[in-house]
């Protein structure tokens, strides 16, 4: 009998969620401030993120791994939320447990593209906001920072101070950028438009990777049910569709030239899957060349695949039959995760319907050969994050 894939590597799981505690910000933003800072409040038996009156998030919505309930029956407070979703020595443990050696790591509150800060109304308290949430990860981080990876969030709404940021965190020792995949969401420039340039060289100066989170822009149409079709199955819709935002992402980067004029520059499709890449990429080198890109811009040397395969990386982790088609394509670029805690996450459940992780690889990917195997697993993402 073969030995099973969790027993072979190091496996490293490139997205997971973070919990973050209740004094995330109070702890670390001036006083001045006052309510205006995010803070818990319990209201009735729920404990809700408020800025001033406005609620912005709930704990339990982020914390569903293990819960017996689907959304909206979430967990309804932080007594009721296991602490490896908030504390990083029961996060370990966790990991221990479920033999995944070390966990990327990215929020909940801010947004998955930081957007959420825009909420507070104030520049100088969101930049406030987004620096103390970097301090915060860094530091829980710390338990164990060979296996616990942060991801720094990114004021992306004001270039200079994003720029400076990045350069703060990669002396703190960050390896990688959480950036929008939406920006237009929130009436700023488009990810292909050269705005963002000084952003990227900023990363690629500093060896950091770019990760672009599905849900990073506008989450409204999670829970507006404008058709009345019910909470369950917009929510199911919704978060389908969310995946798909990260092909237009990727389209907007290679068609933009992002990735011509900084070719040292790493982008990670986060949560997004990966069955979707091989028609995109396809369909881009179809268009790329029917409609004459090379004459337009002579000095994009490579083809959407190519530009693909040298810098673009994509995870996955529910997919069944979508993977090896992507794995055949893009051996070097595709990446293992759980999302764990979130309600759409690989998490410990009954062996019957396989949501254990390893219980899912043992199943999808027995047959993939062992070298590719080991790059899914560990290798890719240990050279990404500078695990090794």
């Amino acid at each position: 009998m073969p030995q099973p894939i969790f027993d072979q590597f190091k496996v490293i799981d490139i997205d997971t969620h973070i919990t973050e505690p209740a004094d995330v910000f109070t702890a670390r933003v001036s006083k001045k401030w006052g309510d205006r800072v995010p803070h818990i409040k319990r209201l009735g038996d729920r404990d809700i993120w408020l800025v001033g009156d406005q609620p912005i998030g709930m704990p339990g919505a982020y914390s569903m791994a293990g819960h017996t309930g689907t959304p909206p029956d979430f967990r309804k407070s932080y007594d009721d939320i296991p602490p490896s979703m908030f504390d990083a020595k029961a996060r370990l443990a966790f990991m221990d447990e479920e033999q995944i050696w070390a966990s990327v790591l990215y929020p909940n509150v801010g947004g998955f593209g930081a957007g959420a800060f825009l909420k507070i109304g104030e520049p100088e308290l969101m930049l406030e906001c987004v620096r103390a949430y970097n301090d915060f990860l860094l530091e829980w981080c710390a338990a164990d920072s060979g296996r616990l990876v942060p991801v720094m969030a990114t004021p992306f709404w004001d270039v200079p101070a994003a720029v400076a940021e990045i350069e703060r965190c990669a002396g703190l020792g960050y390896k990688a950028v959480l950036f929008c995949n939406q920006p237009q969401d929130f009436d700023m420039p488009l990810l292909r438009d050269k705005h963002w340039d000084p952003i990227w060289a900023t990363a690629q100066a500093a060896g950091m990777n770019i990760s672009f989170h599905v849900g990073g822009g506008d989450l409204s149409d999670v829970v507006d049910d404008r058709a009345n079709i019910g909470f369950k199955a917009n929510f199911a819709r919704a978060s389908t569709v969310a995946f798909m935002d990260n092909g237009r992402c990727i389209a907007d980067l290679i068609c933009g030239g992002v990735c011509h004029r900084f070719p040292e520059l790493k982008l990670v499709s986060v949560e997004s899957g990966v069955g979707w890449i091989p028609f995109v990429v396809e369909a881009l080198d179809w268009q790329w060349g029917n409609n004459g890109v090379a004459k337009e811009h002579p000095e994009y040397d490579l083809l959407p695949s190519e530009y693909f395969r040298r810098q673009v990386y994509a995870s996955f982790w529910f997919e069944e039959r979508g993977v090896k088609p992507a794995l055949e394509m893009f051996p070097d670029n595709i990446l293992f995760e759980t999302d764990y805690p979130h309600p759409t996450c690989q998490a410990p459940g009954p062996a019957s319907v396989g949501t254990h992780p390893r219980l899912y690889a043992q199943r999808v990917l027995a047959d993939v050969a062992p070298e590719v195997l080991r790059k899914i697993m560990h290798d890719t993402a240990a050279t990404l994050y500078g695990l090794d």
